[in-house]
């Protein structure tokens, strides 16, 4: 044990022991609520600057690990890291001269990504493919098209209208703030998108249309 340990907490190993260990009271926080799984990835998102985001994104795609929370990608990489690193320090490392484990320690630190980053893409491609099945369809564009209302009124915490895509059609919830006093049958046009409801402001189609 003394020797897992030595080995853990000795460089370079030293370093992906503190990723691995912030990853995992990440986790602890998260199954407890004090934080959110979106947490991370949002505080970026926030407070980074957009096109680095954006490119960072592009970045882990490219590396097959787009998809993912990046907590998790953290967490995963973090651990081969580990794994690649602790087994080399045990193996070959501690068996150089001082001098040379440290140029060579920082070599190993840097190329151990390299087999992380694979290893960990291949390790979470199920969990990406499941997650993206898992991902709601996006709603097409209905934003201005044209609904008829299909219950017996439309108020503001209540309606549904019908909304002709070419197929099947879409059933859609409405609101309005009771001015209009839409009928079954009525067209309408959806203005406006509430996601806190999941539903559409919509308006009479005359007066939408009107000058």
């Amino acid at each position: 044990m003394n020797d897992f340990f030595q080995t853990a907490l000795a460089f370079p190993t030293l370093l992906y022991s503190v990723a691995l260990a912030v990853c995992t009271i990440y986790w602890v926080l998260t199954a407890t609520g004090l934080v959110e799984l979106e947490g991370l990835d949002g505080l970026m998102a926030v407070d980074g600057d957009a096109s680095a985001v954006h490119s960072g994104a592009g970045m882990m795609a490219k590396f097959g690990l787009g998809g993912v929370p990046l907590v998790l990608v953290l967490t995963v990489v973090s651990f081969f890291g580990w794994l690649t690193t602790y087994y080399v320090q045990l193996l070959v490392l501690q068996h150089l001269p001082e001098l040379i484990r440290v140029v060579a320690g920082l070599l190993v630190a840097v190329l151990a990504l390299v087999p992380a980053v694979i290893a960990s893409a291949i390790a979470l491609k199920p969990v990406r493919i499941l997650l993206d099945r898992l991902r709601p369809e996006p709603l097409p564009p209905v934003l201005g098209r044209t609904g008829v209302v299909s219950t017996a009124n439309v108020s503001n915490d209540f309606g549904m209208v019908t909304v002709d895509d070419g197929g099947a059609g879409l059933v859609l919830q409405v609101r309005d703030d009771g001015t209009e006093q839409f009928r079954r049958g009525d067209r309408v046009v959806l203005v406006e998108y509430l996601e806190g409801q999941n539903a559409y402001r919509v308006m009479a189609e005359s007066k939408f249309l009107s000058p």
